[in-house]
């Protein structure tokens, strides 16, 4: 674990150097928003039965999830109650349309929802930084190893972004298994 960390943190400075090198020659184009560059690509699909219940995607800080609202339902009628390790969303007077346990818990007080063009915005606000999830819900609908792999791989680089801001990694790669964002060489730096 110690060679992997070292050959990692070398190939960061390596790659660093040569970011620094195009930014002081010129050859750097507009600075672009890095954040942007490694924002999630795509959501992910929550299907249950065969149906689409919601999309999701996450940052390194957040869960966001988008459920399609039915048409010519008021906006009043929605409900979302977030609790540290639990989603209720539903229309007022109904049985809920989620009623689920999450993966992790939230912080309740940074966590939110907005409606906007037919759309249910849920942001969670992780408690553990960091961390990958797998899946909103737990034990339900889980990211394959392939796709959860991925997460974890843009998700270090986010990382890497956040405690490096003069740097450029939205181009770099890892190759092999990429460590836990959240514990790696002694976890995130809180502020």
């Amino acid at each position: 674990l110690v060679v992997l960390c070292l050959k990692i943190k070398e190939r960061i400075e390596i790659f660093s150097t040569f970011v620094r090198r195009r930014s002081i020659n010129g050859e750097a184009n507009k600075p672009l928003d890095m954040a942007e560059k490694l924002a999630p690509e795509k959501r992910h699909d929550f299907v249950h039965k065969g149906q689409k219940v919601f999309e999701w995607d996450q940052t390194l800080e957040e869960v966001n999830l988008y459920i399609t609202l039915p048409p010519n339902v008021h906006s009043k009628a929605f409900h979302c109650k977030i609790q540290s390790k639990h989603l209720e969303v539903g229309i007022k007077g109904n049985p809920p349309y989620l009623n689920h346990d999450l993966s992790a818990p939230v912080k309740t007080d940074c966590s939110f929802w907005t409606l906007e063009d037919g759309i249910m915005h849920i942001t969670l606000q992780k408690r553990g930084k960091g961390q990958t999830w797998a899946s909103p819900i737990l034990g339900q609908g889980q990211l394959d190893p392939y796709a959860t792999d991925l997460e974890q791989k843009r998700l270090m680089l986010q990382r890497f972004q956040e405690e490096n801001p003069g740097f450029d990694f939205s181009q770099a790669q890892f190759t092999g298994n990429c460590p836990d964002p959240s514990s790696f060489m002694g976890g995130i730096r809180s502020d």
